[in-house]
This record gives structure tokens, C-alpha cells and sequence, in this order.
């Protein structure tokens, strides 16, 4: 194993699809600036994001890869292949191949030197072998008229793999948020399947760097009671990962945000079912002993992880179609405002009610306490708000009786009540998942280099 003299430094340049493509540069920059190995992640799927970009692939099979691929990739890359700063990312969703494809193009058009780029696959069992295995483990509640797609939870050893094998981009599909950090550590430091100690700390470093600026002050921003410094600009975070797993949180320079012990506690315990037992791909972690301490200067240590074998099961997704979802939303201000919206209300109620059951909002009064049934909606004494805007949702096998919805509320405009305006409509396919384990050995995963784009 590597001397502490010879540590990893591993930022974050994404924390979900949709986030900041600013926020790599000043990541990248940082890291150039630090000794030793250095790598970037990019963690671009939350649970349903990976369907959507399925979705998008069934109509358009060069895409279902991370739409903003182009916008985190190409202010970074030249400064990563100078400086041998390895980019990992899972945004290549639903087409692995599509990803790579686009960063070649990127590089030709720089005039950079051709990355080696790998790819790691296993995760989609939306093919018949994959729809097989998960029909046997869903058994009745598999529906194989409304699969949509699947995809396993892989894990962090096909990163390793093809970074000791050269990959200076490693693009992936489904593999877990921490997983990307605990790659490009296996590698350095070379470890083995079995050091549970130091892959369980390895994956909490990742667990804090997987939600972006959440661990750096933005999720974590309360004005008056929790301050943070020019949120407008937050810092991504950073590791530096010990060769004992621990590490030392801190953020990209120049940039605003705060990293402390509360920072890193808050995200330490997000999305964790048990802090005795994290369950990923690679390890069991127990941070019920973990040491979070604050070294001052936006770093923070942290230290004391166990780790416990894995598990012989991998987590799988499950979609299917869901039918279709729909809402509409329409302002109300002025005098009796509310008075109005509630009108409107009622009278959206009588004319579809019997054809779905629908969800109303009055935003500015109750729209956010998971009032599904309008129970406390119906509770609340009318008063005397000034600007009220009514929100209608709901959801259908058919995409016409929808397009009702949507034309229903949107002839408010004139239909009445007075006053209405400001009307927005959406609709989208809805999913339904469904998650099982599946045995290890029936969803092997592995990695190969991308060869360059099909003629």
C-alpha cells in the first residue's frame, strides 16, 4: 500500500442532473494546486433520473446519457488530461457508449489528445436477459407489459480496474453515488476486496461529496441562523482520502460556501436508513463511532468509520409505465383572491372529479405538508390572502383525459372566476418502481475502452 505521503485528493463536479456547470472549474483549479493523485466525480442519477433518460433513449437512441454532459465536460478537460486528473462519472445513464462518444467529440474539437476513455457495464438488465432475472425475483408483481427498464446498483472495483489500467475518463451507468469516490482509491492505494475498514471510510468520503454543494454550505444555508458566505458562488467540496480511509473535507478556493462540523454532520446522516449499517455495493459502513472533527479554515476531518463485509446482493431498480401525470396551476390577487381560488377549485372539482382523483393546492396557504387528500386544505378557515395561486394535479392510463385536465383549468381564463391569470400546464409519463436484491454472480459487472465512435 501508497504512504500517507501520497494521498488522493477527489472533487466533486456534479451532484445531481440539473446542478451547476460552473462548479467544476474552480474544482479542477483547486486540485491542480494539490500534491499527489487527484481525481473528479460527477454524480448525475437519483433514483428516477436514470428511467427518465431510458425513456429518452427508446425515442431517441443516441441520447439517454446526462443532457448537460457537454456543459460540465468541456470547460475542464483540457486542464484534466494536462494535469492527469481522472474524471469519473455516471452520467453516462442509459447510454454509456453515447457519453464517451460525445467527450471524444469534445476533445477533437479542442484539439486536445484523444482521452482514454472506459466505460463500465452490467447495470441495465433492461435487455431480455436482465427483464429474465428480474421477472424471477418479482415473480407476480412483474409486469411485462409495463416494464419500462432496470438497473443494478454496481459498485466501485470496474472503476478501479480501468483506472490501474489506464483510464483517464471513466464513464458509467447505474453504479452507487459513493462508489465513485471509492474507485479511484481502491486504485491508488491498491486495495483488496477485503479492507472493510478503509473502503467504508473511502465510501463515506464519497457519501459526502455525492450531493455537491449540500456538504459545503448550500443545503445547509438558513439566513439568521445559519449563515453562509456568498451562497451565490459555492464551493464544491473536495477529499483528500488517507490510505486508513479517512479524510479531510474542504472546497474549492475563491469560491463562497462553508465547510464545518455541521456542514459535514448534516450530510453525513443524509439518506442513511442506519448509521450502524450503510449498505453499498462495497461495504457495510458503521459511522456510530465515526470522529467529525473541525480543523478550521473550511476543513474537517473525518475518521473512525468501520466497515463490514458486503452483502452477497445487489439493489435493483425496477420500472414501470406508470401511465400519465399531469398539472396546472392558475393566480388569483386582489381582493378576495382566495375567495376566487377556491371557486375555481369547486369548479374544477364538479367537472372532472368523476374521472380522476385530483390533488389541489392553494400555494401561499397549504401546498407543501403532503396534503394529498385536501384534508387540511378543507380545515382552513377562508381569509383574506392577497395572492393565491391554485395548483391542480393528477394522474390517468391515457394521455387525452389529461390533456382534459390541462384544457379545463386553462379555460378558467375566461370561464371564471375573475381575475385568473398566469396559467401553467405540464405533463409527463409517469413511473412506478419496484426494487429487489439480486445475487452478486447474476449481474457481474465489467469495463472495456471506448474505441472511438462507429463509422
Amino acid at each position: 500500500m501508497k504512504t500517507d505521503k501520497e494521498t488522493i485528493s477527489i472533487g466533486c463536479g456534479a451532484g445531481f442532473s440539473g446542478d451547476r456547470t460552473d462548479a467544476a472549474l474552480p474544482v479542477v483549479k483547486t486540485l491542480i494546486e494539490r500534491p499527489g493523485a487527484r481525481a473528479i466525480i460527477f454524480e448525475n442519477l437519483a433514483e428516477r433520473t436514470l428511467a427518465t433518460h431510458q425513456l429518452t433513449k427508446l425515442s431517441h437512441p443516441e441520447l439517454g446519457y446526462e443532457p448537460l454532459l457537454d456543459l460540465e465536460i468541456r470547460p475542464i478537460l483540457a486542464d484534466c488530461l494536462k494535469h492527469n486528473i481522472t474524471i469519473i462519472g455516471n452520467f453516462g445513464a442509459a447510454n454509456p457508449e453515447g457519453a464517451a462518444q460525445l467527450i471524444w467529440k469534445i476533445a477533437k474539437e479542442l484539439d486536445l489528445p484523444i482521452p482514454r476513455i472506459a466505460i463500465v457495464a452490467g447495470d441495465d438488465l433492461s435487455g431480455s436477459h436482465g427483464r429474465a432475472i428480474i421477472q424471477e425475483h418479482l415473480a407476480q408483481d412483474f409486469d411485462d407489459r409495463r416494464f419500462v427498464c432496470a438497473n443494478a446498483y454496481q459498485g466501485a472495483w470496474e472503476i478501479a480496474q480501468a483506472i490501474q489500467a489506464g483510464a483517464q475518463i471513466v464513464v458509467a451507468g447505474r453504479v452507487a453515488d459513493p462508489s465513485l469516490t471509492v474507485g479511484p482509491v481502491i486504485a491508488h492505494y491498491d486495495l483488496r476486496v477485503d479492507q472493510w475498514q478503509e473502503i467504508a471510510g473511502a465510501t463515506m468520503a464519497g457519501h459526502l461529496l455525492e450531493c455537491g454543494a449540500q456538504v459545503s454550505g448550500g443545503y445547509f444555508a438558513d439566513p439568521g441562523k445559519k449563515e453562509v458566505p456568498n451562497s451565490h458562488n459555492i464551493g464544491f467540496p473536495i477529499a483528500e482520502v488517507f490510505p486508513d480511509g479517512s479524510c479531510i473535507i474542504s472546497k474549492a478556493n475563491d469560491c463562497g460556501g462553508i465547510v464545518n462540523a455541521q456542514t459535514v454532520k448534516e450530510q453525513l446522516l443524509y439518506e442513511v436508513h442506519d448509521p450502524a449499517a450503510y449498505i453499498t455495493p462495497d461495504v457495510i459502513a458503521d459511522i456510530t463511532q465515526a470522529t467529525v472533527e473541525d480543523l478550521g479554515n473550511n476543513q474537517v476531518r473525518l475518521s473512525g468509520v468501520i466497515g463490514h463485509p458486503r452483502t452477497n446482493t445487489l439493489k435493483a431498480n425496477v420500472f414501470f409505465d406508470g401511465g400519465w401525470f399531469g398539472e396546472a396551476e392558475i393566480s388569483y390577487a386582489g381582493q378576495n383572491a382566495e375567495g376566487r381560488a377556491r371557486l375555481a377549485m369547486d369548479i374544477l372539482e364538479k367537472r372532472l372529479g368523476n374521472l380522476m382523483p385530483l390533488r389541489f393546492d392553494l400555494i401561499g396557504i397549504t401546498s407543501i405538508l403532503g396534503d394529498d387528500g385536501n384534508l387540511l386544505l378543507k380545515g382552513i378557515a377562508p381569509g383574506s390572502n392577497q395572492d393565491v395561486r391554485l395548483r391542480v394535479a393528477g394522474q390517468h392510463e391515457t394521455l387525452s383525459e389529461i390533456d382534459r385536465l390541462l384544457r379545463e383549468l386553462t379555460a378558467l381564463w375566461t370561464g371564471g372566476p375573475a381575475g385568473g391569470g398566469g396559467v401553467r400546464t405540464n405533463k409527463r409519463r409517469r413511473l412506478s418502481t419496484k426494487s429487489c436484491l439480486i445475487k452478486r454472480e447474476q449481474v457481474p459487472a465489467h469495463f472495456y475502452f471506448f474505441k472511438g465512435p462507429s463509422k
